[in-house]
């Protein structure tokens, strides 16, 4: 049980484990992995590449499913859910920002920044207030006619965090923002997380950015399946 005057755990591992088959052979991505996030926690997840981190963050939120033991996200054993529940759980409650963006091509910065809100059936002036709210804070409002072929790398990562927030989802979870950007460009997504981070938001991040990793509560590496603390 929580105690009443700490903030609550919203995300919740007991002896999580992930394996694969490949070519009929099984390979064990996580192996009972015990995790526990508080509401508002900045984490970090860094690892060699394949290491596993961007299958733990899909179990997070919803999008794959353990092979054994317990999560349990915002209390919900989502183990037991049908996908209409996973569904919605993923629209409104976790925000995603995937390594290689996933932005819509045939889609505007603006449509695909509108996209969860048109989902959810939003109101058309509150769908368009919110997304110039979001392209204004990522910096991006000469571009919301663009589509994101037009854009750099680091335009369309910084639309993937303004689509991300669109419902304003009290968790983001974010796989590698910089690891494909330059210096400078990095920079911005840093900024954009350090205002997450301010919000209250819960944040897990998997990074090897040094200035991502300042802004942790909670700094954790992830190697042949294990999970452990890098916290000093």
């Amino acid at each position: 049980m929580n105690n009443p005057a700490e903030p609550r755990a919203v995300v919740f591992t007991s002896l999580l484990s992930k394996t694969y088959l490949a070519f009929e052979s099984k390979v064990e991505v996580l192996k009972n992995i015990n995790l526990e996030v508080k509401e508002g926690e900045f984490i970090t997840i860094s690892g060699p590449s394949g290491s596993g981190k961007t299958t733990l963050l899909n179990i997070i939120g919803a999008i794959d499913k353990q092979t054994s033991g317990k999560i349990y996200v915002f209390d919900e054993d989502l183990e037991t859910k049908n996908e209409d529940f996973l569904a919605e759980f993923r629209c409104t409650r976790v925000g995603f920002v995937f390594q290689s963006y996933n932005l819509v091509s045939t889609l505007t910065v603006f449509e695909n920044v509108a996209f969860p809100m048109e989902w959810r059936r939003e109101p058309d002036l509150d769908i368009r207030k919110r997304v110039e709210e979001l392209v204004e804070l990522v910096g991006l409002q000469q571009r919301s006619e663009h589509f994101p072929f037009q854009l750099s790398g680091g335009e369309q990562q910084r639309v993937a965090f303004a689509r991300a927030l669109a419902n304003d989802p009290p968790m983001l979870l974010v796989d590698e923002p910089t690891g494909n950007l330059d210096r400078k460009t990095s920079a911005h997504v840093v900024e954009i997380l350090r205002a997450m981070r301010a919000q209250n938001k819960t944040v897990i991040v998997a990074t090897h950015d040094s200035r991502i990793s300042e802004l942790a509560d909670q700094k954790l590496w992830l190697e042949n399946g294990t999970l452990m603390s890098q916290n000093e």
